[in-house]
C-alpha cells in the first residue's frame, strides 16, 4: 500500500489553495495531506489544508528555521515548500533531510543569485541571456542621473527595489506635475519625478533601487520544473497582454528560461518572467519559487505542483509535456472558505494548532474561479 505524503506550504499566496487544490487531484491518485501555516488567521491557504497554524511573528531567519524544523518533526512532513524565509531555510536543507523532509527549493547558491536583481542580471548576461539596461541607485543624484539617460534615449524610466517580489515598490516615472488628475480614477503606479526627488531629499535614508527602462508586453513567464540533475522537465510560457491571457511553447522565450534554470540550478519549481525591449525579449526577473498563476497550467493538461513534489520524493516524473495548450482565457476573482472563526492573535508562545478542517468542507474539490475563458 502506497504511503501518503505529507506537504508543509508556510506563509504563502493566497492563490496558492489552486496549488494545493492540485496535490490533491493529482494523476497519481496518491493520498496526500496538506499542512499550512500563516501569519493571518484568515488566509484562504488556512482555510484550504488539512491542518493549519498560525505561525509565530518576528522570528528572526535563524528562529524562524529552529521553527521550521520543529513543524517537520512534528508534523511528520515528507515535503516543505518554503515561501518565506526561503534563503535561510535552503541553507539548512542536510537538516530538514535528517528529519525525514524534502525542501523543495532550489540550493542556496541559486537562491543567493535571484535574491538580488542586479547580481542576476549580471550572472544571466555571462550566459548570454539578454537583460535591458538598467542602474543601480541609492540616493537622489543617481537617480537623477538614470533617469536622465533613459529618457534622453527614447524611453520611459521604472523602478523597483532592488530585491523582493510580486512587482511590491513598482513605480513608473513621469515628468507630469502632480495634479487632481493622479486622484481620479484608480491609483496608478505613475509617479511625478519630482516628488520622488523630493521625498528622497526629505527622507535622507539611502535607497537600494533597479532603474530600467519600462518594458513592453507581451510579458511571459516561463514555468519550469527542474530536477536536481539541473535537465528541465517541463517549461511552458504563460503569456499576458493587458487582460488577455494564453499560452505558448515559442523557443524565443523557453529556450532562455532553460538555459537559466539549468546554468544555476534552479531546481524543482521557478518562474522566470520576460517582457519586451524594442523587438527582443529581455530578462524582467526570475522568482525561485513556484508562480502564484502556475495553477493556470491545468489548462494545458498538465499538473506542475504533482510532478515537483514527485521529484522530490525521489521519483522522477520524466519529461512532462502538455498534450495541448488551453485556450486563451483571463483572470477574474471568485470566494473562497475561510475558517468558520477568525481566531484572535496570540502571542508566540500562547499560539496553539488550529482545528483541522474536512477537505469537502473547504471546496477543495470546486472548480478554480480564477480562470475563465475568453473567446477567440
Amino acid at each position: 500500500m502506497v504511503s501518503r505524503v505529507r506537504v508543509w506550504l508556510n506563509r504563502t499566496y493566497a492563490e496558492n489553495v489552486f496549488f494545493m487544490d492540485q496535490l490533491r487531484r493529482n494523476p497519481s491518485d496518491r493520498a496526500v495531506e496538506l499542512h499550512a501555516t500563516h501569519g493571518d488567521p484568515d488566509s484562504p491557504v488556512l482555510a484550504a489544508a488539512d491542518t493549519a497554524e498560525l505561525e509565530p511573528e518576528n522570528l528572526s531567519p535563524a528562529g524562524y528555521v529552529e521553527y521550521a524544523l520543529d513543524q517537520c518533526v512534528r508534523r511528520g512532513i515528507d515535503v516543505f515548500v518554503p515561501r518565506l524565509h526561503q534563503s535561510a531555510i535552503v541553507a539548512h536543507r542536510a537538516e530538514f533531510e535528517a528529519a525525514g523532509t524534502a525542501v523543495l527549493a532550489p540550493p542556496p547558491e541559486a537562491v543567493a543569485v535571484f535574491h538580488d536583481k542586479v547580481i542576476a542580471y549580471e550572472a544571466v548576461q555571462t550566459i548570454g541571456v539578454p537583460v535591458p539596461p538598467w542602474y543601480r541607485v541609492r540616493s537622489e543624484d543617481e537617480l537623477l542621473a538614470a533617469v536622465e539617460e533613459l529618457e534622453a534615449g527614447g524611453h520611459k524610466a521604472c523602478f523597483k527595489p532592488a530585491s523582493g517580489a510580486g512587482g511590491v515598490g513598482f513605480r513608473v516615472i513621469t515628468r507630469t506635475p502632480f495634479s487632481l488628475m493622479h486622484l481620479s480614477g484608480f491609483p496608478s503606479p505613475y509617479v511625478p519625478l519630482d516628488l520622488v526627488l523630493q521625498a528622497l531629499r526629505q527622507d535622507g535614508e539611502p535607497v537600494d533601487w533597479l532603474v530600467m527602462p519600462r518594458l513592453e508586453q507581451p510579458e511571459v513567464s516561463v514555468d519550469c520544473l527542474t530536477g536536481p540533475d539541473n535537465r528541465v522537465r517541463l517549461a511552458v510560457g504563460r503569456t499576458k497582454n493587458g487582460r488577455r491571457r494564453g499560452f505558448t511553447l515559442h523557443e524565443q522565450w523557453l529556450d532562455p528560461a532553460r538555459l537559466i534554470a539549468e546554468s544555476f540550478g534552479l531546481h524543482y519549481l521557478s518562474n522566470i518572467q520576460f517582457r519586451m525591449f524594442g523587438d527582443r525579449p529581455v530578462l524582467m526577473d526570475v522568482n525561485t519559487r513556484p508562480a502564484g498563476g502556475l495553477h493556470q497550467l491545468s489548462l494545458c493538461g498538465v499538473n506542475a505542483p504533482w510532478a515537483a513534489v514527485q521529484l522530490a520524493l525521489g521519483e522522477d516524473p520524466g519529461e512532462v509535456v502538455p498534450p495541448f495548450l488551453g485556450q486563451d482565457y483571463t483572470v477574474v476573482s471568485g470566494p473562497r472558505p475561510l475558517r468558520p472563526v477568525a481566531l484572535p492573535q496570540r502571542r508566540p508562545e500562547e499560539t496553539e494548532p488550529l482545528p483541522a478542517v474536512p477537505v469537502e468542507s473547504v471546496g477543495a474539490s470546486a472548480p478554480q474561479a480564477t480562470v475563465g475563458a475568453l473567446p477567440r
